[in-house]
């Protein structure tokens, strides 16, 4: 009998059924443009691309209203550069990611040509389009080949990647649709609003951003923040001791709860290390651990513990050219420049005896839900997102349509099979392996880590079967290593990365094996070539298919179904027959940290005999529940670290929108009066409380910080005898004499002089500050969570304390650049000759020149030049932060690139 929820479906259909057919009037409307586009020249299709920006931009007409002819337009397009017509399901999912959702499509469907639709509708509005992708090979692939498609339609395309130089990282933004992974672009928009210039800003603003592997950056990765950070105090000594005493500890001294992926010291361990401590003289005589002076060292030893006990050579890390490079636990790839922080990566250079790089401080920080929250519209591709559809609507507010595959899929997977003992799981994966293998049946085998796939490797070799090992080690030969995973006979063992953005093609994949052979024989006919090996290729392809298609085996299953389904889908695609298959054992980290008690009971009825595999739809179910659980357990931990990160995000986004301001504005001086103002009224409130006679007045102190704050020394006493002077009468007399004051100043610098200090002391303040308040909340989200054990919610004190620090941070702002602009003066003749002259000094010094080879040194203008105030001569922490192009913080007038700037 069937349920109610099926029997409503069957008669209803389910609302992706519902959605999917929705949108098929559509694309009927867009097949039937499809012969007028194909008649258009190549200038024809251009002078539409024209016709549609003008509609779009000037006349005001809805992209929802243009889209059927801009989708015929750029299918014609692809068809001519590419050789490729989008089949009627590419255009459905360039619909879908339209309206802002995510389209799942399976894997060997043709995503990269589908982002090719809405970027280049969303393009017409003039307003930039962002394409996401998971790394900068298939960014730079994708660009290049889409970027065809968009040159024949009249677009410019650019690609953004690490260390690439500005004007061209510039013009990459400036584009129609720009191609870039989703660290670039969290790191440039960090960057951005931490210049000292609009002119030097990257991004033009965040409008439309289609995201591929949307489930690999918006959940497997965002529970990692970005962070840009500065270096710190070095305690490399302190790292090295401490990491000395965590192999004297016993299994007692410590516990490990793998589930919450934490260690923590024992009452008995507390007491141990505290004896080791002060015995190796690290903790000071007399000093125990838990007192106040002692945070740094327990925290020290906290990061040791976690480095030893949590994080595993070759499986969270690898050690190359004496760096530790850390391996996303989700991909398999090596995050080179990735650090972990809180002293924890420096806790593991010390456990692997490689140099220890300076701990930093965090500068500026993003998480990737809150970047990808700035854009007005949003939408994402993959082949695994219904499992975390429900994350994608909470954080995102993104719906997941399933698209049909244009043709039905033809893999078989089987059910799971489950071993006692890893020793006995792997015997029965290389029995298998040597079955399909014999066939000329080509397989992919999935491990989890790099360890296991090295120590499979090592089994394969023993019994003589040739394969290819694809890890974060051999990296650089991925796309070859997964183009001829489909050939007849491969064997390739693949880290989870499993060449993502890649497909394996039956038969091997016909562009790689061009490139070689004429690589290799560069003086050969291309033409003749080509026929050859695509003659090569259908026979070698045929033979692939009456194997069988390509055999995905995976060694484990993952925390997260979306994972396992994403090996799974490498293989069936278009159509292609192939077969999956899952070998476990009870040794498995999943089972043995999620398995349920009922699974054993499962297996125990089954009965299970040394070296045979259990293989039973019960047990399929039963792990899938478990790898559910894992899945809401990961959905808590980001959920939690956004609703924290949201009340930094409402700070950052004023910080930021702030600083904007003052970059763009041409005239700041509104801003530095009022905080000027701001301060007296304060600095008055303090020293004559409201509402007070004045006998409880403090007249001195009012004098001392007019000195202090606004470097004015003011006869406060004496206008306090006055008749009918209260606090309001003397705060309008202080505010009235430092106008003048300040005014005077500018006449003296000269009104463009000052705008450009006003400006620049503002934003290294701000930005001063800002650095500051991060470490401050850094450090109260570390210990805020104690205060659950005294019943109160911890989101609500960290916003209210998070609330008084920013104001407190204000204040201090305002003080600061009140401060600092009272204290700037112009420089008198012979102070600038005495600069210039240590100038030369320093210059003669560094060079090694003799005066006399020496240029002499340019006249120097009449007008007076600000030096910025605190500036040292022979400490560069005190120039403040200029752009290369401000005005020297020494005051020589010259451009900081010219002056201190060229010296540093």
């Amino acid at each position: 009998m069937l349920g109610l929820g099926t029997l409503a479906k069957k008669v209803f259909g389910s609302p992706n059924d519902r959605k999917v057919k929705a949108v098929r009037p559509l694309v009927a409307r867009i097949n039937a443009l499809e012969a007028e586009y194909a008649a258009l020249s190549d200038e024809g299709l251009i002078g539409k691309t024209r016709e549609f920006q003008k509609r779009v931009q000037q006349d005001g007409e809805s992209l929802e209203k243009i889209l059927p002819e801009a989708f015929a337009n750029c299918r014609e397009a692809a068809k001519r550069a590419l050789g490729l017509r989008a089949f009627d399901v590419q255009l459905m999912g360039g619909i879908f990611l339209h309206q802002g959702n995510i389209a799942e499509m399976r894997t060997g469907e043709g995503k990269t040509l589908v982002a090719a639709f809405p970027s280049y509708l969303n393009a017409l509005t003039g307003r930039g389009v962002h394409v996401v992708t998971v790394n900068d090979y298939l960014a730079k692939r994708d660009a290049d080949t889409i970027g065809k498609v968009h040159t024949r339609l009249g677009l410019t395309t650019g690609v953004v990647y690490p260390w690439q130089p500005d004007t061209e990282k510039r013009a990459a933004y400036a584009a129609d649709v720009t191609y870039a992974t989703n660290n670039e672009l969290g790191f440039d928009y960090l960057r951005d609003n931490m210049k000292g210039s609009i002119d030097e800003m990257m991004q033009r603003g965040h409008y439309y951003a289609i995201v591929d592997e949307v489930d690999s950056i918006l959940v497997d990765e965002a529970r990692t923040p970005l962070i840009i950070s500065g270096p710190a105090q070095d305690r490399s000594e302190l790292y090295v001791s401490i990491d000395k005493l965590i192999p004297h500890l016993g299994a007692d001294d410590f516990t490990l709860d793998e589930k919450q992926r934490n260690v923590t010291f024992t009452e008995a361990g507390n007491d141990h290390i505290e004896a080791l401590l002060s015995e190796a003289g690290i903790l000071p005589e007399g000093q125990h651990l838990f007192a106040p002076e002692s945070t740094t060292i327990v925290h020290h030893i906290n990061q040791a513990l976690r480095a030893h006990q949590m994080f595993f050579r070759d499986q969270h890390y690898i050690v190359r050219d004496g760096e530790i490079v850390l391996i996303d636990e989700f991909t398999g790839r090596m995050m080179k420049g990735r650090r972990l922080s809180d002293g924890l990566h420096q806790a593991i250079e010390a456990k692997e005896g490689v140099a220890i790089q300076p701990e930093n401080v965090t500068m500026a920080s993003v998480t990737f839900q809150n970047y990808f929250r700035l854009y007005e519209k949003l939408a994402g591709m993959t082949g695994t997102a219904a499992t975390e559809a429900e994350e994608f609507m909470q954080i995102y507010g993104l719906g997941v349509v399933e698209i049909p595959t244009n043709r039905p899929v033809a893999r078989k997977d089987e059910h799971d099979q489950v071993y006692r003992t890893a020793r006995e799981k792997f015997d029965g994966i290389v029995v298998s392996i040597k079955e399909a293998h014999g066939r000329g049946q080509p397989m992919l085998v999935g491990t989890t880590s790099i360890e296991k796939s090295e120590a499979l490797s090592e089994m394969l070799k023993k019994e003589g079967i040739p394969h290819n090992v694809l890890n974060a080690r051999q990296h650089e030969q991925e796309a070859k290593i997964v183009a001829d995973a489909g050939r007849f006979g491969a064997v390739t063992i693949a880290t989870n990365m499993a060449g993502r953005g890649t497909d394996i093609q039956l038969g091997g994949n016909i562009e790689m094996q061009v490139m070689e052979a004429l690589a290799a024989d560069p003086a050969a006919d291309p033409v003749a070539l080509r026929a050859r090996i695509e003659a090569e290729h259908a026979d070698e392809k045929a033979k692939v298919l009456e194997a069988g298609g390509l055999f995905v085996l995976a060694t484990e299953r993952h925390e997260s179904r979306r994972i396992d389904n994403q090996l799974r889908g490498r293989s069936g695609r278009q159509g292609d027959p192939g077969r999956s298959a899952f070998f476990l054992s009870l040794e498995d980290d999943l089972m043995r940290i999620f398995g349920s008690d009922r699974l054993d009971r499962i297996l125990s009825t089954l009965g299970m005999k040394e070296g045979e595999a259990i293989v039973h739809p019960w047990v399929n179910k039963s792990l899938e529940k478990a790898q559910a659980k894992v899945e809401g357990r990961n959905f808590d931990v980001r959920k939690s670290l956004l609703r924290f990160d949201d009340v930094m995000n409402d700070q950052r986004k004023a910080i930021f929108s702030q600083r904007l301001e003052i970059l763009k504005a041409e005239h700041v001086s509104e801003i530095a009066t009022d905080m000027r103002h701001h301060v007296i009224d304060d600095m008055v409130d303090e020293f004559m409380p409201p509402k007070t006679y004045p006998d409880a007045w403090n007249l001195e102190g009012l004098r001392d910080a007019g000195r202090q704050r606004l470097n004015m020394d003011m006869p406060v006493t004496e206008w306090a005898a006055e008749e009918g002077v209260d606090q309001a009468a003397m705060a309008e007399r202080i505010i009235e004499n430092s106008d003048r004051y300040m005014a005077e100043k500018t006449e003296a610098f000269g009104e463009t002089t000052m705008l450009q200090i006003e400006k620049q002391v503002l934003l290294q303040a701000i930005d001063a500050k800002w650095r500051e308040h991060l470490l401050r909340l850094e450090h109260l989200r570390s210990v805020i969570h104690f205060r659950q054990y005294a019943q109160r919610d911890p989101l609500n004190e960290y916003k209210t304390e998070a609330f008084q620090l920013f104001e407190s941070m204000l204040e201090s702002l305002r003080l600061q650049v009140t401060e600092q602009l009272s204290r700037i003066r112009p420089l008198t003749k012979e102070e600038q000759e005495t600069m210039m002259a240590q100038m030369l000094a320093q210059q003669q010094a560094q060079t090694g020149l003799q005066a006399a080879e020496l240029p002499a040194p340019a006249p120097q203008p009449e007008a007076p030049a600000a030096q910025l105030a605190g500036f040292n001569e022979a400490d560069p922490a005190t120039w403040g932060n200029p752009g290369r192009n401000d005005p020297c913080p020494c005051g020589s007038g010259e451009k900081f690139k010219h002056c201190h700037g060229k010296l540093a």
